[in-house]
């Protein structure tokens, strides 16, 4: 799914993403094993040295310690939001809000890794930021062939599906009816995957020249450090302030007229399934938040 659709459905959080890794297993244990995917996701961009792999697993270990102890007591107060508004009839408004916040957050958990990344970064070589080059163009491929497959009808059909996906995963299943309005919803929402290809490859062919740049000029730690902040930022504030923000502003808002209309649509035993859910997840985080290995 393109990234704006990815970001609109964060609105119920990170936890989407987690409960995706998890599959059918328990939010537990796939934040409990986060670290581990986490880990085997950065190998597969860099392909890390032996000694780069110890040393990538510790500041994995501490940023979980630092994310257990301070930002899931958080996730549980953005859920029981959530909660809340899906029993009053949540407005676009609260949308909007619910979805500033997550990106204020996640922003702030890609600044807490900075001096990780830094470290990182300047421990690369030059086959390992090849390989990371591969690796982008491969994403690049994989992008095209799932999103440009077809004519636009065959486009909106697969950005449909893998909204509907996300749907489901709330509210569970959908009538015939309510699937055909979601379904024109979600075409009602700005198609051009040129832009989000063309978006993708900047931020790529940006954090490319940083990291080039970190070798070939041997930056310091602070230096480094700055470089991957100003690429942190310019991610968050380039929707804000491109030549392109008419078109993202009316993706976005699109967006959230879309989850507007799956929760108006949904039925109470559709919102109870969407309750139990999130109290289900609030009740993990609770207990993840309370672990202090």
């Amino acid at each position: 799914m393109p990234l704006p659709a990815r970001r609109t459905l964060y609105s119920l959080f990170l936890i989407v993403l987690m409960a995706a890794l998890a599959a059918c297993s328990s939010l537990r244990l796939a934040y409990n094993n986060g670290d581990t995917l986490l880990y085997w996701w950065i190998d597969g961009y860099v392909d890390l040295t032996s000694e780069q792999k110890s040393v990538v697993k510790e500041d994995i270990d501490k940023l979980f310690h630092w994310h257990r102890k301070t930002q899931l007591n958080d996730y549980t107060q953005i859920l029981q939001t959530a909660q809340r508004q899906l029993a009053a009839g949540a407005t676009q408004a609260d949308l909007q809000t619910d979805f500033d916040d997550i990106k204020t957050r996640t922003e702030a958990l890609l600044l807490k890794a900075t001096p990780q990344l830094a470290e990182l970064v300047r421990s690369l070589q030059p086959d390992q930021i090849a390989t990371l080059e591969r690796k982008f163009a491969a994403n690049n491929a994989d992008f095209r062939k799932k999103n440009m497959r077809g004519d636009r009808e065959a486009q909106q059909r697969f950005r449909y599906k893998k909204s509907m996906e996300q749907f489901e995963l709330w509210f569970g299943n959908f009538s015939s009816e309510q699937e055909a309005a979601i379904r024109q919803a979600s075409d009602a929402r700005p198609l051009n995957n040129e832009i989000w290809l063309d978006e993708r490859t900047r931020r790529q062919n940006n954090i490319l020249a940083a990291v080039r740049k970190v070798q070939s000029e041997k930056l310091s730690q602070e230096a480094t450090e700055t470089l991957i902040r100003g690429l942190i930022k310019d991610g968050f504030q380039r929707l804000e302030t491109s030549e392109r923000k008419a078109f993202f502003d009316s993706y976005e808002a699109a967006n959230l007229q879309l989850v507007l209309t799956v929760i108006k649509l949904a039925t109470p035993a559709q919102k109870a399934h969407a309750q139990r859910r999130m109290q289900g997840w609030i009740d993990d985080f609770r207990t993840l938040a309370a672990d202090q290995r």
